[in-house]
């Protein structure tokens, strides 16, 4: 079913409705604004040099690959005008009425357009955000009836957002080819006809932030994802499994870098997906804009080289239609496991409520 209404509207009641709050333990642990420098930030200034200045950049890349599987790039070669614009006319849009977005409403399979919260069917608790989904690359397969009309000329900005960053991720990722000793073009022709994906997330001033998130822990399960986000602060990273979260310091026109598993299984695991989530807060609405490079549906995901005494991270060959199937079906388990694991929780919290409410008999009073 269509959405009738969206969630900026939302964000002036006082209380989270119960279709955003999350268990406790999925809960933010640190605050939106507590940020930590450890994500590097790496200048790409000099990286087309063929001497010089490149294989330092290469080296730190390659070093933050696989370490975290994230970090940030500056002086990166997309114009700042570009990014001004794209950044402007996505706050135009969402500050636009309801029923003007919900003209694009992307619900029900629809290739594109507006959402809100975008959970996976089957999970019931919602994401704390709008969202707008451009399916840009391959451009022939592009659906600009999909594409927002308003504000007046965001398509065409979007067009060449897209393109430039498809640019820059196409060149990170001929660094991590040749530092697997592989051909400069190793990891994009591994993708056969790279999709892209723009995805502008809008995040409200929620009413309990401690409550929700904006978008809960995941992978991307793509190649290589760059996101822009503003100076308020909200993307988080682990990397000890969700026990310990930092908050990604935010730079002035960075992107931040993060591989995605198809990327991790190419690289037979030596480069990191990048394990994150987004916080939400109750003094300022949040934009970032995530463009994710995905391989076609038909690539086949396997190692491009395994080193001497490694063993492949995957057991055989798939398609990235099949690795995606089987990840979001994973998902959707370990959702269907923790909701009955809570409802049994809930079903002895009763039981021993009522057996605690039971009169007490003879016995028990002269016992």
């Amino acid at each position: 079913m269509a959405p009738t209404t969206t969630l900026t509207a939302l964000a002036e009641e006082k209380t989270l409705q119960a279709k955003f709050v999350r268990d406790e333990d999925e809960r933010p642990k640190v605050a939106y604004n507590h940020f930590s420098s450890e994500v590097p930030v790496i200048s790409l200034a000099g990286i087309d040099e063929v001497v010089g200045r490149r294989s330092e950049i290469c080296r730190k890349i390659v070093e933050a690959c696989e370490d975290w599987g994230i970090f940030q790039v500056v002086d990166h070669g997309v114009d700042a005008g570009l990014i001004s614009d794209m950044t402007r006319l996505a706050h135009e849009f969402f500050a636009l009425p309801p029923e003007e977005k919900l003209r694009f409403d992307m619900s029900g399979g629809k290739k594109g357009g507006f959402i809100v919260s975008s959970h996976l069917q089957g999970e019931a608790v919602q994401d704390w955000r709008e969202i707008v989904t451009y399916f840009s690359y391959p451009i022939r397969c592009r659906d600009y009836s999909r594409w927002p009309d308003k504000p007046e000329g965001w398509r065409a900005v979007t067009e060449q957002y897209s393109e430039r960053l498809m640019g820059l991720a196409c060149k990170l990722l001929e660094v991590l080819s040749e530092a697997m000793g592989l051909e400069k073009e190793a990891l994009t022709k591994a993708c056969v006809d790279m999709d892209q994906k723009v995805v502008v997330n809008f995040y409200p001033k929620c009413p309990q932030p401690d409550l929700t998130l904006g978008l809960k822990r995941h992978t991307d399960p793509g190649t290589i994802t760059l996101l822009l986000q503003d100076q308020v602060g909200g993307l988080q990273a682990t990397r000890d499994g969700g026990k310990t979260w930092i908050t990604v310091q935010p730079v002035e026109g960075a992107f931040v870098v993060n591989l995605g598993d198809h990327g991790h299984y190419l690289s037979n695991g030596r480069f990191k997906n990048a394990d994150h989530q987004a916080v939400v807060n109750s003094n300022y609405s949040r934009l970032s804009i995530a463009t994710f490079q995905n391989p076609a549906p038909e690539a086949i995901v396997y190692p491009l080289k395994i080193r001497e005494g490694e063993k492949p991270v995957l057991d055989e060959p798939i398609t990235f239609a099949e690795m995606y199937r089987r990840k979001m079906a994973r998902d959707l388990e370990l959702a269907r496991l923790k909701k009955l694991a809570k409802e049994k929780q809930l079903e002895e919290l009763e039981k021993a409520k009522l057996e605690n409410g039971k009169p007490k008999g003879i016995e028990e009073i002269l016992a």
